[in-house]
């Protein structure tokens, strides 16, 4: 699946982005906040609350670089690339791929675990983002299974036409957006190829003992890869949903009291789950999405290329990153949600209004600007180098 971002609801709507060390970008909590429990509530500790506001109050004074990092604890390298081989590239559904992909010296990989996905850099230059979806227990090879959008970006299309049985590419080690929590008693929801990271779930789940059940919904079973492994792997816990749309009181029939749903599909059925889930005895959502997630309070604006240059109008329902691929085809990109970083463009004059997930304030202040999700004030012009 081209991955996405994650977020938890809880059973009355959104409560707060999930944690994003899946991409390697920053928590959207206030970081001068105490941290969010695991489903993004907000911590009642009054020790913990008192703490926050001694340090907010007290660390600059003291030089103190406050709670966000232990001053004993060295920063964090960046771990490098991974250089892999295709081994595997085989149709496994209707315009569905699977690749499996190994260290051509035959060494083991990175672990991972049920939700992770991984970054591509493709032999174009192209990142794209796919979920895992083999078993974390193979340390030789990585399994990732693609759909072909032939309108698309082009990633999708290279990845069936070029990423042949010996191919290189560049990947990111594994990183989970996604996790899976381990609750007693898990829903899993997949639409067409977002069964992929919940299919490495529905396996732990089944290892564990615990009572879980998938929904599988798409738009024929030729057009559902691995069917046959969710089959053998428990055929009574599989509900299939073909030849229509399920409404999200389908989706979470199946759902029993104080069920974690993990939902991952296009942005129609996750829009369904949401608007059912009170109605359902689930006490909790988690799900990514396949794109880009609707523009809320969007205004119009414009953005320019270059001082001088022409000035593109970006509309209420569409994203700077849009607006400006339709003059600039090659100007890259990847996540699509403010996480990744790839699209990032400089600001040279303007006002933004930041809305992503992975700048800090001092990258911001310095003029970079995730086009993809952040805006500006309506009627302003960002003036931009890209």
């Amino acid at each position: 699946m081209d991955h996405t971002p994650t977020e938890q609801h809880g059973p009355t709507g959104p409560t707060a982005p999930a944690r994003s060390a899946a991409f390697g970008r920053t928590s959207t909590h206030d970081l001068s906040a105490p941290p969010p429990d695991l489903y993004g509530r907000p911590r009642a500790d009054r020790f913990l609350r008192g703490l926050t506001a001694f340090d907010r109050h007290y660390g600059p004074a003291l030089g103190s670089p406050g709670l966000r990092r232990n001053p004993r604890r060295p920063a964090a390298r960046p771990t490098a690339p991974l250089c892999l081989v295709v081994v595997s590239h085989r149709q496994v559904a209707d315009e569905v791929v699977e690749l499996l992909l190994a260290d051509p010296a035959g060494g083991p990989l990175p672990g991972w675990q049920p939700g992770a996905h991984l970054r591509l850099t493709l032999p174009s230059g192209r990142e794209r983002h796919y979920s895992l979806c083999g078993d974390p227990a193979d340390r030789a090879t990585y399994r990732i299974a693609v759909r072909r959008i032939a309108d698309g970006g082009g990633g999708s299309v290279e990845i069936h036409e070029e990423l042949h049985v010996g191919a290189r590419l560049t990947v990111r080690r594994p990183r989970n957006g996604f996790a899976f929590c381990g609750e007693p008693v898990p829903l899993l929801v997949a639409g067409g190829i977002g069964v992929t990271p919940l299919l490495p779930i529905a396996r732990e789940a089944e290892r564990r003992g615990l009572d879980w059940h998938l929904v599988y919904a798409g738009r024929s079973s030729g057009s559902m890869p691995y069917l046959d492994e969710l089959r053998a792997l428990a055929p009574d816990r599989l509900t299939l949903l073909t030849g229509r749309i399920p409404t999200g009181a389908e989706l979470l029939a199946p759902a029993r009291p104080g069920a974690a749903v993990y939902c991952c599909g296009p942005a129609p059925m996750l829009a369904a789950v949401q608007r059912a889930l009170d109605g359902s005895p689930a006490t909790a959502l988690h799900f990514e999405r396949f794109g880009a997630a609707p523009i809320t309070d969007g205004r119009p604006f414009s953005v320019q290329l270059g001082t001088g240059g022409p000035v593109l109008p970006v509309p209420a329902d569409r994203s700077a990153l849009d607006v400006l691929r339709e003059a600039r085809p090659d100007l890259p990109y990847s996540c699509r949600q403010g996480f990744c970083g790839t699209c990032q463009v400089s600001v040279a004059a303007g006002s933004p209004e930041h809305r992503d997930r992975r700048l800090t304030a001092e990258e911001r202040a310095a003029g970079a600007l995730l086009p993809c999700v952040s805006r500006a004030a309506e009627g302003d012009t960002l003036v931009l180098e890209v």
